[in-house]
Order: structure tokens, then C-alpha cells, then sequence
């Protein structure tokens, strides 16, 4: 089974991924890992791609999309994969489309973790780490027994910058931006599911299961 994951910041992708790994023995391939992969495997495209690392630059798509077909085809891969923050864009999904088409493949679903906006602000500015130990909390989900002191060492709770109001405001608009066409690009081709994010952690991989048959 070969599919994708998408869901925003916040929607719990991390932990859907993880179950889903365990479930159905395929492997989570994310950009990052695939990159980190070639570059310490010294392939050809992983060195180019160390190149644009180096100098702090975006690893171009041709690149990326062969590390992709690299990594897809190793033995670990034969039963199915998951996608994980790739493609990003219509030009790497159509891409994509091209190299499973030449290795004989298909995609078989895009799953589409949805969680409302509101909810998803709650989550993430919600936050907090031990600037002590870095154990974290949440002030609704988990919070600490005493507001703003950790109940492991006793050390200041605080709100990371990236989980401030305006930050995670930002980072959910970007998402839809850069998310949305590629929402439609699989809508389109009838590989999309959309999945409620909001409930339990067993709840939403049942919903997950469910749609994966």
C-alpha cells in the first residue's frame, strides 16, 4: 500500500505516522530523512544535494524527486510506503506520478487529517516545556500540578516562540497556502481522504483503518 500523509501543524500527523508504521510494516519516508539518508550513504544525487545544503539554499525538485525514486526502491519499500511532507507542490506531485508510473507503482490514497482552525490554535499555543529538564505539557491536554512549574525537576514552564498566537497563526496559513493545491491536485484524481482529526489518538486510526480497508 502506498500513500500520503498531509494534515497541518497540530493535527497530529507525528502520531497517526507512527501507528500506521506499526500497522501495516511499511516505512514513513519523510524529505528530511531521505536527504539525511543520501547524504550520509554518499550517493551521487545525495551529494549534489549536500551542495544546496551547504549553502543554506532549497535542494531543487529534480533532486529531491530522484532521492524520492532512490529511496522507493529499496527493499524495505516492496510491501508499500508513506509519504510524509512530500510532494509539497503540484510540480513534485506530478512528478511523482511520472516515477511510480516508471517503476510500475501507484498511489493508493492521500490521507487528509483535518482539524478546525480554532482547534489547532488551542493545541499548539497551548504548550509548554520545562526549560529545566524540556519535559512538555499542555495547560488544557496535560497540564502541570502546579500552573507554570514542572512536576518532574520543579523547573520554569515556558511557551517555545514557535507555539506564540502570532507564529502558529502564520505557520497555519502557510500550510494552507502551500497545501491547498496539492489538496485539490488529489481530489481530483479521486486519491483523496479526508479524516476527522478531532478525538482520541485510537479514535482517528480507526477512522484511518477504516478508509485504508
Amino acid at each position: 500500500m502506498n500513500i500520503i500523509l498531509l494534515g497541518p501543524p497540530g493535527a497530529g500527523k507525528g502520531t497517526q505516522a507512527k501507528k500506521l508504521v506499526e500497522a501495516y510494516g511499511i516505512p514513513q519516508i519523510s524529505t528530511g530523512d531521505m536527504l539525511r539518508e543520501a547524504v550520509r550513504n554518499q550517493t551521487d544525487l545525495g551529494m549534489k544535494a549536500k551542495k544546496y545544503m551547504d549553502a543554506g539554499q532549497l535542494v531543487p525538485d529534480e533532486i529531491v524527486i530522484g532521492l524520492a525514486k532512490e529511496r522507493m526502491s529499496q527493499p524495505d519499500c516492496a510491501k508499500g510506503f508513506m509519504l510524509d511532507g512530500f510532494p509539497r507542490t503540484v510540480a513534485q506531485a506530478e512528478a511523482l506520478d511520472k516515477v511510480l508510473e516508471e517503476m510500475g507503482r501507484k498511489l493508493d490514497h492521500v490521507i487528509c487529517i483535518e482539524v478546525p482552525e480554532q482547534e489547532l490554535m488551542e493545541r499548539l499555543t497551548g504548550r509548554r516545556t520545562c526549560r529545566n529538564c524540556g519535559r512538555g505539557y499542555h495547560i488544557k491536554f496535560d497540564p502541570p500540578k502546579t500552573e507554570g512549574v514542572c512536576d518532574v525537576c520543579g523547573g520554569e514552564l515556558y511557551q517555545r516562540d514557535d507555539d506564540n498566537p502570532e507564529t502558529v497563526a502564520n505557520r497555519l496559513k502557510v500550510y494552507r497556502e502551500q497545501t491547498q493545491p496539492l489538496i485539490d491536485y488529489y481530489e481530483a484524481k479521486g486519491l483523496l481522504r479526508r479524516i476527522d482529526g478531532v478525538g482520541s489518538i485510537d479514535e482517528i486510526f480507526a477512522r484511518i483503518k477504516a478508509v485504508l480497508g
